[in-house]
């Protein structure tokens, strides 16, 4: 018996691989190393058994710490077999792979013991393909003209949606890569496998994939090309799938754009040509589509009853036309140029008003239909030329009712202007002379922009985002100027040109000189909320500005912080990371409303808290609290009608009047 003991004692320790003992006490310590397991480590037993101190713990690498500390806690609640796989670092300093499967015990004392084998698998782990290691698609097709599929992984499968194998579809499935790549970017992806099958360097970028089921996916990802195991060449892909990450950010880049158009229009709706809807997204003063936001309604007959309702009778049906060629998508822009038109139809106070409308495209399934009330001079233009404005070039419409318009056609990180009004050729800083040539070749943007360095940012911005806001200087009125610039289609297509609309900002009275006589400001709470500059109302283009400038007249010369604007401006949502950059833009927007009306120093900004100068204006609220008898029938009792966080200052005010 005692040769049987000594010989598994010898198994142990020199057979069994890496076997060694732990007592599972709160602070776990070895108790027990095999020859086996000091040879794999090339530490003496003296060593790893050093009392008061876990010397095999210590050798787990940092990365691996939390997991195996996890495996030892298991192991101590209860008696059980768990294997885990970590890196250790040997004594003369290599990193070696181990799987280690240790079984726990009760012992008499209630203390657990856990008996452990390690085995080392380095070899395995480097064998491992990227595949089993981290969540990615791969794919592999042939060189052919229309590579063929040969290998998907599970992955790629799910992401793809592809039909089990076995089934009818597989085979069609698998037959043709560029089944598997929408319409619009095959020509793209043609490119990037002729660039990686010519040059031999892997390409690496994000694009579109067209799931079996018929819906689409985002991906990132690389194409290289190799041989196989026959020694023929084949094209290899690795894919992520990026679907709702780049669904968040065209989401809120749609939102970003949506609030330029904002800016410009008086209605925004949106026609969705796949669904066959149209919905209203934004109404302005409209009672009417306001209540209607956001509905789906159906598209050709929700848009033939406000034609028939709205819209002056001689210009029905010229507009029923235009939307009829919209809905068949014969719309011929083989330049890029937005489908606009000219129409009269009802105001929402009821008088009969022209107007001018604009298709700008989001994608190839969503437009957006965009209309803005022509002002009065320039609806008086236009009844005089008319007729002649038939004859003119789509330049001069479009000029017509902006302030000028730029084309550009795009190709990656190359530009080439197709045409532009001379303020614009001026704006980016060349003579008309300068511009002509450009218009026969491809320049770097880079290039294009040097002359406005400053505004580099802001013009990549307007490529990205769709929308920005610039200064310039108008050559036929001889002043600077500020203008909003609308991309007429957001994402960039291939090939196709992306023009720019430029509208002015509407002008207040400029900053003051030295010499010039200081405004004066007129603030009014009791009722509606509304500034004046002498006689002349702000035109607040952004409400949340005008809401945020309530708010500081409310607080009375009090500084707010971010943190208590956001709070009242948006009061269902908390304050984080995306309610913070928008807040800094509510509040960039309403300094540049007052710098355009020469008014800003009514407003203090310190650490990024604000406040009102009381001093600098005038304001019913503040002379009804002073008490002086002359302001003691200011107050009827409304105040800041507008907004429902006024109710506390209303209450306090009731109290007064009490």
């Amino acid at each position: 018996m005692k040769n049987q003991i000594e010989d598994a004692e010898e198994i142990l320790s020199r057979q069994i691989s890496g076997f060694h003992q732990y007592i599972l006490t709160p602070k776990a310590s070895l108790s027990y190393v095999s020859r086996h397991l000091c040879k794999m480590l090339g530490y003496a037993e003296e060593e790893l058994l050093k009392e008061g101190r876990d010397v095999y713990a210590s050798l787990v690498l940092p990365s691996d710490q939390e997991k195996y500390k996890d495996f030892l806690w298991k192991l101590g609640q209860k008696e059980k077999t768990l294997t885990l796989q970590y890196h250790m670092r040997k004594k003369d300093g290599s990193v070696i792979y181990v799987n280690d499967t240790a079984v726990s015990e009760c012992l008499e004392t209630g203390v657990f013991r856990a008996n452990s084998v390690l085995t080392e698998i380095t070899e395995q782990e480097e064998t491992l393909s990227l595949e089993d290691a981290v969540p990615c698609g791969f794919l592999r097709c042939t060189c052919e003209k229309q590579p063929r599929i040969t290998y998907l992984n599970d992955y790629m499968r799910r992401l793809l949606r592809f039909p089990a194998q076995g089934e009818e579809s597989f085979g069609f499935c698998t037959e043709n890569l560029y089944f598997l790549i929408p319409p619009e970017e095959r020509a793209r992806f043609a490119g990037y496998l002729e660039r990686v099958g010519g040059e031999g360097m892997p390409l690496a970028g994000e694009m579109m994939l067209l799931r079996c089921d018929g819906t689409k996916a985002y991906v990132a990802g690389v194409v290289t090309k190799c041989r196989n195991d026959q020694g023929k060449e084949e094209f290899r892909s690795i894919c992520m799938d990026m679907t709702e990450r780049h669904r968040e950010k065209r989401a809120g880049e749609t939102r970003r754009y949506l609030q330029a158009l904002t800016d410009v229009y008086d209605k925004i709706f949106e026609y969705d040509l796949a669904g066959r809807t149209v919905k209203c997204l934004y109404g302005q003063s409209s009672s009417f589509f306001r209540q209607l936001e956001n509905i789906p309604m159906q598209m050709e007959e929700a848009t033939c009853q406000w034609i028939k309702d709205t819209v002056f009778a001689e210009d029905r049906e010229q507009l029923q036309a235009f939307f009829q060629a919209f809905y068949e998508r014969r719309f011929k822009q083989p330049d890029g140029r937005p489908p606009q038109i000219q129409y009269r139809a009802l105001s929402s106070e009821g008088l009969w008003r022209r107007y001018t409308g604009i298709f700008l495209k989001l994608d190839p399934q969503i437009s957006l239909f965009c209309c803005r009330n022509v002002p009065d001079g320039e609806e008086l233009d236009f009844l005089r030329s008319e007729n002649a404005a038939l004859r003119e070039s789509i330049q001069d419409l479009v000029l017509r009712f902006t302030d000028g318009i730029a084309a550009f056609e795009i190709q990656g990180a190359f530009v080439k202007p197709l045409y532009a009004s001379d303020n614009v050729c001026e704006f980016f800083g060349f003579t008309r002379d300068e511009w002509l040539p450009m218009m026969e070749k491809r320049t770097s943007i880079e290039a294009f922009i040097s002359r406005r360095r400053e505004d580099y940012e802001k013009f990549m911005g307007l490529l990205e985002h769709g929308e920005a806001e610039f200064a310039y200087f108008d050559l036929k009125r001889q002043k600077q100027r500020r203008i909003k610039a609308i991309c007429s289609q957001k994402s960039p297509v291939s090939g196709a040109a992306r023009y720019v609309m430029l509208y002015h900002v509407e002008e207040g009275r400029g900053k003051r000189g030295e010499g010039d006589k200081e405004a004066q400001v007129s603030i009014r709470t009791f009722g509606y909320f509304d500034v004046f500059v002498g006689d002349r109302p702000i035109a607040f283009r952004n409400k949340k500005s005008k809401e945020l400038f309530a708010l500081l007249v409310d607080r009375r010369g009090g500084f707010v912080t971010s943190e208590e604007a956001i709070a009242f401006l948006w009061e269902e949502e908390p304050v984080n990371a995306v309610t913070l950059a928008r807040y800094r833009k509510v509040a960039l927007r309403l300094k540049n409303i007052l710098e355009e009306y020469g008014i800003q120093e009514v407003m203090e900004s310190v650490d990024g808290k604000r406040r009102i100068v009381t001093e600098r204006v005038r304001c019913d609220l503040y002379e009804y609290l002073s008490g002086k008898e002359e302001f003691s029938q200011l107050f009827k009792g409304s105040y800041l009608t507008n907004y429902s966080w006024g109710e506390n200052t209303l209450a306090e005010l009731t109290g007064e009047l009490l």
